[in-house]
């Protein structure tokens, strides 16, 4: 074997550690790798005989919801409701066992939130992907009127926006939903991030992923789309084999700061990159979002900048998955396809959704 030193390092070819300094995390690449054959587990691929409606849909307008006891109203775009089965409750009781301050191996601490649900479309058979930008505008819409609400529960201290897209990622119902959970504290995710935010700002003086954002947009290498507000891109830091962050490209806080050019650059973006995400292995692409912005309680107004990450388990096709196992889930994150590659597939993709490219193409 050639020494090391007769081949200077590549990022492209050799095996590295990236940072990721919203986290302060590694992922491990190993590029050689992705020319090794695969002969893993391959998923069924999602039919896709979707109706526009459907009776027994619990997210339907007009249909009864899981509970049997309530009725959805038969809307016409968006529809916000309590979750049935909440994971936080408003009512909880103060109490607290332990204390970490004293090594005390048994902590806990009662907690109190509200968990919604938000129905994209009153339609069955459509995706995020697959709906228009006035109809993804309401969306948004929905979503800042629902951050500005639970921003003034005297208990809620943060408020998570996300989407799980397809039975891959868990979601229980296809029809084109996500869901809105706040809290009375700030959750380890963005609790970190805003530390490191804070930590780069006050090193440095200016905003992480400004410079950031500024930085990918000059290389253009993991650009996957952009407009006038946002730029999306696969990080130099990606775990997950498509995974696309999505930051405005000027730090802006929270929702309490858009205007309507910011919220409809946001409906935009969201439907471009979706689609080229189903456009990629011609699937319905499934994946999670989550959309990270400033703290209710406010924490953080002078470094918080809003950003959406998504995470797609899908690797090499339709039916083939990365998983989390091994190495990965007991010491670091690892990934073959590099960030870079996996933008330019991206960047490839068409933003006309293979279904509408396909009823272009019908005869008449």
């Amino acid at each position: 074997m050639a020494d090391s030193a007769d081949s200077p390092f590549d990022y492209a070819e050799h095996p590295h550690r990236r940072r990721n300094p919203l986290t302060g995390t590694y992922v491990l690449v190993s590029p050689h790798r992705a020319k090794r054959p695969w002969q893993g587990s391959q998923e069924e691929p999602p039919s896709d005989n979707r109706p526009e409606y459907d009776p027994d849909d619990y997210l339907g307008p007009g249909n009864s919801r899981v509970n049997g006891t309530v009725k959805n109203p038969d809307y016409k775009d968006t529809f916000v409701f309590d979750n049935d089965f909440q994971a936080l409750l408003s009512d909880t009781p103060d109490g607290a066992v332990g204390n970490p301050d004293n090594d005390d191996l048994l902590v806990a601490r009662a907690v109190k939130g509200k968990c919604r649900v938000l129905c994209f479309s009153p339609k069955l058979n459509v995706t995020v992907a697959e709906m228009s930008v006035p109809a993804l505008r309401k969306v948004v819409d929905a979503w800042v009127d629902e951050y500005a609400t639970l921003s003034k529960l005297d208990y809620i201290a943060h408020v998570q926006i996300f989407e799980n897209k397809g039975s891959m990622m868990g979601c229980s119902n296809a029809h084109p939903h996500g869901q809105i959970w706040s809290s009375s504290w700030i959750p380890e995710a963005p609790a970190t991030v805003l530390a490191n935010l804070a930590g780069y700002t006050s090193r440095k003086g200016t905003h992480l992923l400004e410079d950031y954002a500024s930085l990918e947009e000059k290389s253009g290498e993991r650009v996957v789309c952009s407009n006038t507000t946002f730029l999306a891109v696969v990080p130099f830091w990606a775990v997950w084999p498509f995974e696309v962050l999505v930051m405005t490209k000027k730090r802006i806080p929270s929702f309490e700061s858009f205007g309507e050019q910011e919220k409809e650059d946001l409906a935009d973006i969201y439907r471009r990159v979706t689609c080229r995400y189903d456009n990629l292995f011609t699937t319905l692409f499934p994946y999670s979002m989550g959309i990270h912005q400033a703290p209710t309680d406010g924490t953080g107004q002078d470094v918080a900048h809003f950003h959406m990450h998504f995470y797609p388990p899908l690797l090499r096709s339709a039916t083939v998955r990365k998983f989390m196992v091994g190495f990965e889930l007991l010491a670091e994150a690892q990934r073959d396809l590099t960030a870079e590659q996996a933008a330019a597939r991206l960047r490839a993709c068409s933003e006309v959704h293979f279904n509408d490219a396909k009823k272009a193409d019908k005869p008449t």
